[in-house]
């Protein structure tokens, strides 16, 4: 697809594998690329390919971040390839599954995955745009190539196009291409984007976009960008930063997006939290039911308890070892909120053996929470993603 190629593929609501011969379908509800040079250089406005997020190597062979025309950081390739955190690698070795649909199939084959639903690597980053011109025409790039990634196998691979927040007008634009497209929804980080709030009335045109067009919202955390954040603020040791980022901003995510009357004036969305893990959950539902009961009058838009309207709307990442906190969820009523994703092809992904390993979790259940594996594999995913 060229730059100024459109589509209108609305996303197919019956596709992707269904259960036959017994055999129910897994679905890798959360799985990553590693973004090409072509999203820069060939997929991009030619007006703004050198100003859109992306990894340059450099004269001695290293590789940098570059945002706006600027070195923002070194190169995050370590992060991106899997167990190579901690090397020397840089974005000319990121692995083929990772960028050529070809071999991310073959990938998914011998992990015996069926379908994969796929979130950015490099464009996590892309709320360092400052530029709200260059962060709408940075997602158009992307989701260019996410079309053409999908289009390998519109059964099997599926895509989330990246929403640029540094501008509503421009996201609301862009949600309405990634319909068309056929994308499967849109996806953003839990930071603040040029300080929006979540539940701003600005914020509401993007919500009402996504519930329109019946969109997926997946709130995608990760580390390396320099957006205000809770670990950037105290921390610049990567371990530190990494240990906070990811669940300290999806409970900040879930508390606003449940407590400001978000989900309930928007009843047909879908929002996931993703890349955090189970643990923090029961834990902060059951907190936030009690400030409702306690304080519910300082939000007065609250008007039921805060674990129904996530049980109803709202969707998590489990990782495969996190049987515990597994338990604590289904005990809760909450089991179909919960999706599963392999993490492939990051650096701290199970690669090989991902479904293995959660296979291996499910069986040490009793038989009634081990039934419930089916449902996170497969039943949840595909309405988390709003397939029929």
């Amino acid at each position: 697809m060229t730059v100024t190629e459109t589509t209108s593929a609305t996303q197919d609501r019956s596709r992707g594998p269904k259960p036959a011969n017994g055999k129910v379908p897994v679905y890798d509800a959360d799985a990553h690329i590693a973004e090409p040079t072509s999203v820069w250089e060939y997929y991009a406005d030619p007006k703004y390919r050198d100003l859109i997020a992306q990894c340059r190597i450099m004269g001695d062979g290293s590789d940098a971040m570059f945002v706006e025309g600027k070195r923002l950081r070194n190169g995050i390739a370590p992060a991106c390839i899997p167990h190579a955190y901690g090397t020397d690698v840089t974005w000319d070795d990121i692995v083929p599954g990772s960028y050529d649909p070809a071999a991310r199939l073959s990938v998914m084959d011998d992990e015996g995955l069926d379908a994969a639903l796929m979130f950015p690597s490099l464009m996590l980053i892309s709320g360092d745009i400052n530029d709200p011109d260059v962060a709408v025409e940075n997602a158009r790039a992307y989701n260019r190539w996410m079309t053409d990634f999908c289009s390998e196998d519109p059964n099997r691979l599926f895509g989330m196009g990246v929403c640029p927040l540094q501008s509503v007008d421009g996201s609301v634009a862009v949600i309405e291409e990634v319909a068309n497209a056929g994308l499967t929804g849109i996806t953003f980080r839990p930071e603040r984007y040029r300080g929006l709030e979540l539940f701003s009335d600005e914020m509401n045109r993007v919500w009402s976009a996504a519930e329109h067009h019946d969109l997926t919202v997946g709130i995608h955390g990760s580390f390396g960008s320099g957006m205000p954040s809770f670990a950037k603020t105290r921390y610049e040791n990567q371990f530190y930063v990494h240990m906070v980022c990811h669940p300290f901003e999806q409970m900040a995510s879930v508390m606003e997006m449940v407590s400001s009357g978000v989900l309930d004036d928007h009843p047909m969305l879908r929002v996931g939290f993703f890349e955090s893990g189970l643990g923090w959950l029961p834990y902060w539902l059951d907190r936030l039911d009690e400030h409702k009961e306690a304080m519910g009058h300082l939000v007065p838009r609250l008007k039921r308890d805060p674990t129904e309207i996530f049980s109803e709307q709202c969707f998590v990442t489990m990782e495969a070892g996190e049987g515990e906190a597994f338990e604590q969820v289904a005990a809760m009523g909450l089991a179909h909120t919960v999706v599963w994703g392999s993490d492939y092809p990051h650096y701290d992904c199970t690669f090989p053996g991902a479904l293995a390993e959660l296979n291996e979790t499910f069986e040490g259940f009793d038989d009634e929470v081990s039934s419930l594996r089916d449902e996170v594999v497969y039943t949840n995913a595909r309405r988390f993603m709003g397939l029929s």
